[in-house]
């Protein structure tokens, strides 16, 4: 019983010796709302629609926010969509130099890139 449990031991040993290197290939996802999109993607986002007009809301804009019915909510190109499944059906508005993302039905903000 002791030998099986030096073993376990050496085991997780071995396990905490694995250079923290090997995890850096897991890509990881940031979600800031209801949909999850990956950073290099928020990356593209940022490039492809940041340039919009920027909006102007008196209210603080969060995720879990309604929009005020004064925000005009722009249709999500087809070419985003294409890259990034995750955003159909939800519409966009720049404020603060960062990209909301919101469903067009209840018009609360999903997402926010920064």
């Amino acid at each position: 019983m002791k030998s099986a449990m030096i073993a376990v031991a050496a085991a997780f040993g071995l396990l905490a010796a694995v250079p923290a290197s090997a995890q850096t290939a897991v890509t990881t996802t940031e979600t800031t709302g209801s949909i999850t999109i990956a950073p290099e993607k928020r990356t593209i986002i940022h490039e492809r629609l940041g340039s919009a007009k920027p909006v102007t809301v008196k209210e603080k804009v969060t995720v879990g926010a309604t929009v005020p019915d004064t925000v005009e909510l722009q249709t999500v190109p087809d070419t985003i969509v294409s890259d990034i499944p995750s955003v159909k059906g939800y519409s966009y508005f720049v404020y603060n130099d960062d990209v909301v993302f919101v469903d067009p039905k209840t018009r609360k903000v999903v997402t926010i890139v920064q």
